[in-house]
């Protein structure tokens, strides 16, 4: 990489010494002409000037693709404080011992995975019921929670051009999890994080406008390459899921400050909710290609006896920004490169899952905690035969 650089830093030079040479020939011959001059040799040079000018273009543009294939791999750098190995920095909540009943057990009827499988294979499922209603309760909730805290709702398509998944770090990366559209040129998301990053790609956004906070509601979509085996029990890992995403555009300096807001709101979700969970600090070598650093809010699945993970939350500084060409001007000064981040709000499946099994009573009946009632979600979820 280092020598493609180089390359192409010599070869700027070069070709700037030969468009004036060129120019300088162009304005002599024209010259020469007035004076009533033989310009044949002239032009010969000239001709044999241009002919390299075109040969160093090539060689220039080829250099470029090479150099610009050798950087996209590469992720962003780890913040200082990122962990070295996963690190739980809290726990909050008491964590309700076995044995118990699982998702799939509390719901019955209410999560068809049979039917899902029939219809589209494995890993969709149908949500009835009292788990429609829970659900919607769950992303309303969830919005107005982050309305509070100044994020803006938004609805985002969930297909997408390539560039989107360059410009976010999930191509060359993910290629195996992203579900694509050939005849379209689209591709459908993961994550809102995708399509919220490029509401401003090519902008450059005045200092004083930031942060700018949004909460994006989306289906997600992921094709679990590489899971064959792993968590097919139920709707943990499935191929569509539901989720608000929270993604925040500001300056470098604040970046940190952010995340660390980002992380409270999640956790205070999830006290609202009343589920148990510890916080993780992600391990450098876990971080994907975007994040310098990433906390994981893992929730307690009383059902599998274990902590499992629930919303995450990343700074990736400028590697977003840099790719989607998204820039703030300070008040007086030149543009910089902006920074983002995102975080989860609600992933509904995941957890309801967390609700059915840490809520569930002796009888089976599931509880709901108040706050979403007040949104249309059942108080009770009756036992299912």
């Amino acid at each position: 990489m280092l020598e493609l650089d180089a390359r192409r830093r010599s070869l700027l030079p070069e070709l700037e010494d030969l468009r004036a040479a060129k120019n300088q020939a162009s304005e002599e011959i024209a010259q020469a002409k007035r004076d009533g001059a033989d310009t044949t040799a002239a032009i010969a040079q000239m001709r044999e000037v241009g002919e390299r000018e075109r040969r160093l273009q090539a060689e220039l543009a080829a250099t470029q693709a090479q150099l610009h294939a050798a950087m996209i791999v590469l992720p962003n750098l780890p913040a200082a404080d990122a962990a070295d190995a996963d690190t739980v920095i809290r726990s909050v909540g008491e964590c309700r011992p076995g044995p118990v009943a699982d998702h799939l057990e509390l719901a019955g009827g209410l999560i068809d995975m049979e039917a899902g499988a029939r219809l589209s294979g494995s890993r969709f499922a149908y949500l009835k019921g009292d788990l429609v209603m829970l659900e919607l309760a769950l992303v309303r909730w969830a919005l107005e929670r982050l309305r509070a805290q100044g994020f803006e709702p938004v609805l985002p398509p969930v297909l997408v051009r390539e560039q989107a998944l360059y410009g976010t770090g999930f191509l060359p990366d993910t290629e195996q999890q992203i579900y694509s559209l050939p005849d379209d040129e689209l591709f459908l998301v993961g994550t809102s994080e995708v399509a919220l990053a490029s509401l401003h790609a090519g902008e450059i956004l005045d200092a004083a406008t930031l942060p700018r906070r949004y909460a994006g509601f989306s289906s997600c979509f992921r094709r679990e390459a590489g899971a064959a085996g792993k968590d097919t029990r139920g709707i943990f890992r499935v191929h569509q899921f539901d989720k608000v995403e929270m993604f925040v555009f500001t300056t470098a300096e604040e970046a940190t400050a952010e995340h660390e807001r980002i992380l409270a709101i999640e956790e205070s979700l999830l006290r609202e909710l009343e589920i148990p969970y510890r916080v993780v600090n992600i391990a450098v070598g876990d971080l994907g290609s975007s994040a310098a650093k990433k906390y994981d809010c893992e929730a307690w699945l009383p059902g599998q006896q274990r902590y499992r993970e629930l919303t995450s939350c990343s700074n990736t500084t400028d590697f977003q920004a840099r790719r989607l060409e998204i820039r703030v001007r300070p008040a007086g000064g030149r543009p910089v490169t902006a920074a983002t981040l995102n975080g989860t709000a609600v992933a509904t499946g995941r957890t309801m899952i967390a609700l059915l099994e840490n809520h569930q009573r002796e009888d089976r009946s599931v509880v709901l905690p108040e706050c979403l009632v007040a949104f249309g979600a059942p108080a009770v979820i009756p036992a299912q035969s």
